[in-house]
């Protein structure tokens, strides 16, 4: 796969997407958010992939939000289809992402940054980073799912908090909200990150597969999530994943799983 502003390194069965824009702090146009799409779908569509971590290039900066000059001039009809397209190709891509996401959140991660951190399975932050929603300072709200993956990560009044004052917070407090599971030295931060994805790997893929669905489940409108779980659950019994897992169980073994 050969791309121009992301960079796909393959390490067994982890894969590693990095945002290759460091001269605009990995910003987020529509060529990058193309390419992560497609990038995405391929390595989802790898059985050799299990897991994938998504960084920004450098020191500095996961993702320091959208490109503006790309939209600056949009009218209302052309501000819907950026949101409803963007959605549809990156952040609700990743979010139902059969292949299980971590965010490697190494400086910045602001507006449209936050929002792709967000859509990830889950975060990790080096000690510099700080995290925010910016747009209102901007004339405008967050277009990428900001206004709804926020409030379900750490509670309705410091998702208003944060977006109504357009502020960052640091990496601590991240973690403290519920937005970051760990923080760690900017050092640790892929090592950390690849040993989580390492213990992710050693599951069966196909019910992690299922566990995603489920989990997404509640969130989504008009979705009983306990149905979701009840039909994944059932389901399950009939994979090959299931058989080898419980028979490695009694038979005191790893499980060997495709």
């Amino acid at each position: 796969m050969n791309f121009e502003n992301i960079l796909i390194e393959l390490k067994d069965n982890l894969a590693v997407i990095i945002i290759n824009r460091p001269a605009k702090l990995n910003a987020l146009n529509k060529k990058t958010i193309e390419e992560l799409h497609n990038a995405f779908k391929v390595l989802d569509s790898s059985a050799s992939v299990k897991a994938i971590i998504i960084t920004g290039s450098g020191e500095k900066a996961f993702v320091a939000g959208a490109d503006i000059s790309e939209f600056a001039d949009f009218n209302v009809k052309e501000g819907s289809e950026l949101a409803r397209k963007g959605q549809e190709l990156l952040f609700d891509f990743v979010q139902n992402l059969s292949t299980p996401v971590i965010a490697a959140v190494n400086g910045f991660a602001l507006g449209g940054g936050l929002e792709l951190a967000m859509s990830a399975h889950f975060r990790v932050a080096s000690s510099n980073a700080k995290m925010g929603l910016p747009e209102v300072s901007l004339g405008v709200i967050p277009g990428y799912g900001g206004t709804q993956r926020l409030p379900q990560l750490v509670g309705k009044g410091k998702a208003m908090e944060m977006i109504m004052t357009a502020g960052m917070i640091s990496a601590e407090e991240a973690k403290d909200w519920g937005l970051v599971n760990y923080v760690v030295e900017l050092e640790e931060l892929m090592p950390l990150c690849e040993k989580l994805a390492s213990k992710i790997m050693r599951n069966s893929s196909v019910a992690i597969a299922a566990a995603i669905k489920a989990v997404n489940a509640n969130y989504s409108t008009n979705i009983n999530g306990f149905d979701v779980e009840i039909a994944k659950f059932g389901e399950s019994f009939g994979t090959n994943d299931f058989k080898e897992g419980t028979t490695a169980f009694l038979e005191k073994r790893k499980p060997n799983f495709e």
